[in-house]
């Protein structure tokens, strides 16, 4: 458990290793899950950091981590809920990658109906209907025969 600057952050180590003061480190016995402990803890999150003091560096003291309480329900009992936990954990990673795709094709399906609403092709075209290009290059001429005759364009809108 990170107690100082990064207050709250919480992992479980892999294997036998030296922290330092910054970390508050558990050695769990038989009767205690560690992965258990882990999803305790991050489950606390934002009860952990207010104990974090300090208003440049802040850090959970040993007073209160010492004051700490788990509740420590039978071995097989953690272990299923740890069980429980991976397994939403996964679901909710698999939703994550879901929706990251579905916001990546959403950028490419907005461009794409704007090329095809540009292209005429969003809807049925009526073939008596002028295209967009003739329009355009007919207001072009209509600039220029104005500017020519010392008027004033007209503004593209109205303010």
């Amino acid at each position: 458990l990170s107690r100082t600057a990064s207050v709250g952050y919480v992992t479980k180590m892999g294997r036998p290793m030296a922290t330092s003061q910054d970390f508050v480190n558990w050695i769990c016995t038989e009767a205690l899950n560690p992965d258990y402990l882990m999803y305790a803890y991050l489950a606390e999150g934002d009860a952990l950091r207010r104990f974090g003091k300090g208003s440049t560096h802040t850090t959970i003291y040993f007073p209160e981590v010492k004051a700490f309480h788990v509740a420590l329900p039978p071995i097989a009992e953690q272990a299923e809920i740890v069980r429980l936990v991976k397994e939403r954990l996964t679901v909710v990673e698999t939703l994550g990658r879901m929706l990251d795709n579905v916001t990546s094709s959403l950028e490419t399906l907005d461009s794409a109906i704007l090329a095809k609403a540009f292209r005429g092709e969003l809807v049925p075209q009526d073939p008596n209907d002028e295209p967009a290009s003739v329009l355009l290059e007919r207001i072009a001429a209509e600039r220029v025969t104005a500017e020519s005759n010392g008027k004033k364009p007209r503004s593209k809108r109205a303010k």
